[in-house]
């Protein structure tokens, strides 16, 4: 079964990846000084109308000491929807991910350059994956290993709605991708360490080392190691094995049928590294992953570092699905567990979007943590592409100062 949450990155927000001419355009409309949060255009940012693709929005914005929360009501039902909403983070559990690993790699239990075969043995048909895949490019999206379920027919809104509530562990997504039932399996998209290509399946291969290495499921281990020392009281891991709901207050999200009729898809499956939070909880997340709670300096380094080839170079992207905007575009954009998101003015965003069945979502901070956004957006439709807008916007509005010409 193919979950169409597990390839939706490149149709996911790229917060802050705004066009120059789009900047231009909208700069007088969203225009604050360097210092002031402008909080009109910030609330004229998520006001969502019906091209938006967007049934609800929920941000949290911090900029010099200031901060502004808001939200637009559900359209849909009209209802209001809480600043404290809870929604589905879908990759920004990535990141977390690759805490738990450079944690364990500070505490000499994984070596980031000892090959996942190394310590998987079997994992990988050999005759399929004989090159070694160290975890460092598990995690900086350099394996060449294939994405999730690849090969796989693609599955329609009415499949994906009917299947939501499918829950998938781990093993069970690595065996359905590299052994497959009833067609040949996926070989490398490329050598390992050649390219970078956004790759959820390097995660899932992640997540079983996480396991195998502490011999707890990831979410006592995610639990144990950022949720209680953050103080994250409102996220929450997948049950293994169950489908779950979206916690009191939840930001909708919807799924559309192909009759037209739009199903919340509050309650699904997903996987061990599926997750709910909230605006407050992932900006705790950014915060104390930034400010050195986390991590020891030697492993925070690997966040803020893109990979290289031998020549010193960042590694060329695979195609124009990411890493396509700034002086360095079509060059790797991701490190270990984030992303960078140039600006016009030469600083950089670092953070992570999500994308689940009936959300999109992002966070994102400059390295001194004097500019934080959190969204989340709920969808009104299938494709939810039209939500890329709304995170859009938001950026125009909380960096204007940072996005003009």
């Amino acid at each position: 079964m193919r979950r169409s949450s597990a390839l939706s990155l490149t149709a996911a927000l790229a917060f802050g990846a705004i066009a120059p001419a789009q900047a231009a355009a909208a700069a007088s409309a969203y225009a604050g000084t360097a210092a002031d949060l402008d909080r009109a255009a910030l609330r004229k940012a998520i006001s969502v109308g019906p091209d938006d693709g967007a049934a609800g929005v929920v941000a949290d914005v911090h900029k010099n000491g200031q901060r502004w929360r808001g939200t637009s009501g559900d359209i849909t039902t009209g209802k209001p929807v809480s600043p404290d909403a809870h929604f589905r983070i879908g990759s920004i559990s990535k990141p977390m991910e690759a805490v738990i690993l450079l944690q364990l790699s500070a505490e000499g239990r994984v070596d980031l350059d000892q090959s996942i075969q190394h310590y998987l043995p079997g994992l990988l048909p050999e005759n399929r994956f004989a090159e070694p895949i160290s975890v460092r490019q598990l995690l900086n999206h350099t394996s060449g290993l294939p994405q999730d379920f690849e090969g796989s027919p693609a599955a329609s809104a009415d499949e994906a709605i009917e299947r939501r509530l499918a829950y998938f562990s781990f093993d069970e997504v690595i065996e359905q991708t590299v052994r497959p039932v009833g067609r040949p399996g996926p070989g490398p998209r490329f050598r390992p360490g050649a390219r970078q290509e956004y790759n959820s399946f390097g995660y899932r291969v992640a997540g079983k080392l996480i396991e195998e290495l502490t011999r707890h499921p990831y979410q006592y281990e995610v639990t144990a190691r950022i949720l209680k020392p953050l103080k994250m009281r409102e996220t929450r891991a997948a049950v293994p094995g169950r489908s779950t709901s979206v916690p009191a207050p939840y930001l909708p999200g919807y799924m559309s049928r192909s009759t037209g009729e739009l199903v919340d898809v509050n309650v699904q499956g997903g996987l061990p590294a599926s997750m709910t939070s909230t605006t407050g909880d992932l900006d705790r997340f950014i915060s104390g992953l930034f400010d050195g709670r986390l991590l020891r300096p030697e492993q925070a380094a690997e966040l803020f570092a893109v990979p290289k080839g031998s020549d010193g170079k960042p590694l060329p992207y695979a195609d124009g699905s990411n890493c396509n905007t700034g002086p360095a575009r079509g060059t790797a954009c991701f490190s270990v567990g984030l992303m960078s998101v140039p600006l016009p003015d030469g600083s950089v965003l670092w953070g992570k979007t999500g994308s689940d069945l009936g959300y999109r979502s992002g966070v994102f901070a400059s390295r001194d943590l004097n500019r934080r956004a959190v969204y989340a957006i709920g969808t009104s439709s299938s494709l939810g592409n039209g939500s890329q807008a709304v995170a859009q916007r938001l950026a125009l509005a909380a960096f204007g100062d940072q996005v003009r010409d």
